[in-house]
């Protein structure tokens, strides 16, 4: 068993759900066979009163948990930066405020760091659910191995994010989280591949993510196809992706998030888009 100390960082704002934040919480602390030595939430901005007791009260049942208060609403790009740039270990993990991260997980994510030092990156397979882990939705695979992982990012994203665990030098060497309207992971993501930092991932679900309609709404639209389209630019600009690859990407990312209805879209990102 590794005992490399570590962090997780966790974004929390006012449309989350006290329960299900406990829950999520609980899961990367109590119910982890390696708990983390931080927890470190950052609140972005005014919540209601009966999230803000409940974190309150886990500031105060479980001793890593911190908690940053931010007067304003700043965006999970900023409160993620803000976190990066302020946990207090090299090994990081992510966790959003409504997920469920599986009992083994941290231990399996710090045993493959410390087989492979020179490792920047590591995520595993995720499972969308709706209400209870056993209505599972979806399952979003990652690929296994540093080679499958220079071929994959010509597609999509290499990682999951929510389920990442990554060493804080090597994201501020990229230059940590930025804005970028909904992708601030896939912008760190192409930055720390292009800073030569390496990926891997665990064959191995790490992660249960609630779902919903909503969640298949934020994901389309123009603000949406342009954030993508600026990645895809991203890809080619570097050599990452050939002109036809290009063109053939923001085809693909027009038809899903400009053309497609919701409960088109929510289908294929299901059953097309995660395996």
């Amino acid at each position: 068993m590794n005992n490399n100390p570590f962090s997780v960082l966790i974004s929390v704002y006012k449309n989350d759900n006290p329960d299900d934040f406990r829950t999520a919480i609980e899961s990367v602390t109590i119910k982890q066979t390696v708990q983390p030595d931080e927890v470190f939430i950052y609140v972005d901005g005014p919540v209601p009163n009966a999230l803000a007791s409940t974190i309150k009260q886990l500031e105060m049942e479980i001793p890593a948990v911190y908690v940053h208060w931010e007067v304003e609403n700043k965006g999970l790009g900023k409160a993620l930066q803000y976190g990066m740039e302020h946990v207090r270990h090299e090994l990081v993990a992510r966790m959003d405020a409504d997920d469920i991260s599986v009992p083994d997980r941290f231990e399996c994510q710090l045993c493959q760091f410390e087989k492979d030092p020179e490792l920047s990156v590591t995520s595993g397979h995720i499972v969308d659910f709706i209400g209870a882990l056993e209505n599972a939705i979806g399952k979003r695979t990652v690929p296994i191995g540093g080679e499958a992982c220079v071929r994959y990012i010509k597609k999509r994203d290499v990682v999951n994010h929510v389920a990442v665990m990554f060493r804080k030098s090597e994201v501020l060497r990229a230059g940590n989280y930025q804005d970028w309207y909904f992708n601030e992971d896939s912008y760190l993501w192409l930055r720390m591949y292009l800073a030569g930092c390496k990926f891997d991932n665990l064959d191995k679900v790490l992660v249960y993510t609630r779902s919903g309609e909503g969640q298949y709404a934020r994901r389309g639209g123009w603000k949406y196809f342009k954030s993508e389209a600026g990645l895809q630019k991203l890809r080619y600009k570097h050599g990452i992706i050939s002109l036809p690859r290009y063109l053939f990407n923001m085809t693909v990312h027009f038809t899903v998030k400009v053309l497609m209805p919701n409960s088109v879209r929510g289908w294929v990102f299901q059953k097309l888009l995660r395996e």
